[in-house]
């Protein structure tokens, strides 16, 4: 059984950084962010292959976001933080040992926190 929980969510000014943690119990293969803003599909931010240097992100947040793990953590180190990354922001998983980084379909992750709100004001 695998178990997420998410922190670090808060408002910031545009420009500004943040990281986001997410308490992972249980084995996994891929980690994932993704984010959602009310009345808009949930759209993949980063996936990580686990134990292993496998990343990929999607094109809105290259270069700012950084996903990263540690011990049974998962982290998204936001930087230069603009107003349409403003969503609420969810760790997932997959436990299927064939899962790949750049599936950043939600339907690949069948395990899901309860996301952490991230409001960004210009």
């Amino acid at each position: 059984q695998v178990h997420l929980r998410e922190s670090g969510g808060a408002s910031v000014q545009a420009g500004g950084s943040l990281r986001l943690s997410c308490e992972v119990s249980g084995y996994t293969f891929c980690l994932a962010w993704f984010r959602q803003v009310p009345g808009k599909e949930r759209e993949g931010v980063a996936v990580i292959r686990t134990r292993g240097s496998s990343k990929h992100y999607a094109d809105s947040v290259k270069d700012r976001f950084s996903i990263f793990e540690d011990k049974d953590m998962l982290y998204l180190q936001m930087n230069s933080l603009k107003p349409e990354d403003s969503a609420m922001y969810y760790c997932a998983a997959s436990r299927d040992w064939q899962c790949t980084v750049v599936e950043m379909n939600q339907n690949a992750f069948p395990i899901w926190g309860q996301g952490t709100q991230v409001t960004v004001s210009s």
